[in-house]
């Protein structure tokens, strides 16, 4: 009793008690219930981790086999282009060159269309198997998406125009072309912008959200027209004969019987003047062969009508067939004032009569 009495006054009341170092049957308590753990969550970890796998297996095969149909795709369309390439159906329809870059441009847009459907779809679904709740992530995404395109709309209007204007092949490499801002000849199409090459050389580069309004002069068929002024006093019959057998001997020759659609058609007088009259002359021909078309019309045609005997205007001026009479006071010097008045010369000069001398 007087023991415990002295060592529970010995004992200080703010000493914590010494904890108990872990023995083994702790560590083996602990193991246990990490194990039981793990029993029971294994299966889930399990499922998730297949579900991920899976998940990932069929978006990179789909993203594969999608990838490679469209690279097939194109390549059968150029394919395709070069087939007929040299023939006169290439020459005509065919530019191979814009339909490799459209065909590029088409399979790009394709392909990361598919690729970002894929895996944007791939990744929302790996979300969900965690039980992450994707209604605040995709509300963020639209907010963001929206503030983007707001803050870049030129960008996307230039893309989304180059994507339509692609697909609907308003126009093409080798095309002639005008934008309303700028015209030339097409040397590339992209998606943001189209590149011009203008009559003098220069390089326009055109946003193609700019473009307003696209006038091809290479689609279709273009219109030759010449206009052949002659004089007014020339056989008309003549003309027109001389100008059928011009058109006629063209459309047999080459390279001229490909690039002409259609036979030289002469449309009769244009105007009549008093000093010229003007016939019409057109011809339907390929897409963008117009000028080389009239430029060899007009050669033949001078050539014809020189041959002829039929003049046009701008040519030799007519000789004089008769000279004038020569004027007899020509040579007459000018009579003086001091020179007597009853002089030859003087009464020449002066055809009226003096008047009577009234002084008489």
């Amino acid at each position: 009793m007087f023991l415990s009495v002295l060592s529970t006054a010995g004992t200080d009341p703010d000493d914590k008690p010494t904890p108990k170092p872990p023995t083994l049957e702790d560590a083996q308590e602990h193991a246990t219930n990490a194990a039981s753990w793990v029993e029971q969550n294994w299966s889930a970890w399990l499922g998730i981790g297949l579900r991920i796998l899976l998940i990932l297996a069929v978006a990179i095969v789909l993203r594969v086999v999608i990838r490679r149909s469209i690279t097939k795709l194109i390549e059968r369309m150029n394919r395709t282009a070069q087939s007929v390439n040299g023939t006169a159906l290439g020459g005509l329809l065919v530019n191979v060159e814009r339909r490799r870059q459209r065909s590029q441009a088409i399979g790009s847009v394709l392909r990361s269309v598919a690729s970002f459907l894929i895996l944007g779809t791939a990744a929302l679904m790996i979300l969900g198997t965690f039980q992450i709740n994707l209604a605040p992530l995709l509300a963020s995404a639209g907010v963001a998406g929206v503030a983007i395109g707001f803050g870049a709309r030129n960008l996307v209007t230039d893309f989304l125009s180059g994507v339509f204007m692609i697909l609907e092949d308003q126009y093409g490499v080798g095309d002639s072309i005008d934008a309303g801002v700028a015209s030339g000849e097409v040397i590339e199409v992209g998606l943001r912008v189209t590149k011009l090459r203008g009559e003098d050389g220069e390089i326009w580069y055109v946003r193609n959200g700019e473009v307003k309004r696209i006038g091809n002069l290479s689609q279709g068929w273009s219109t030759a027209g010449v206009d052949v002024t002659v004089r007014p006093d020339e056989d008309l019959e003549k003309i027109q004969e001389k100008l059928v057998e011009v058109g006629e001997a063209m459309a047999k020759d080459e390279p001229w019987n490909e690039r002409l659609w259609g036979p030289v058609e002469v449309l009769g007088l244009d105007s009549v003047l008093l000093d010229s009259m003007v016939v019409r002359v057109s011809a339907k021909t390929m897409p963008g062969n117009a000028l080389g078309v009239e430029r060899e019309l007009r050669w033949r045609i001078k050539r014809a009508f020189d041959a002829a005997g039929i003049r046009i205007v701008g040519g030799l001026p007519l000789q004089a067939t008769e000279e004038a009479a020569a004027d007899p006071s020509a040579g007459m010097a000018a009579p003086s004032a001091y020179a007597s008045t009853t002089s030859p010369q003087s009464l020449a000069a002066s055809p009226i009569t003096p008047p009577p001398n009234l002084s008489k």
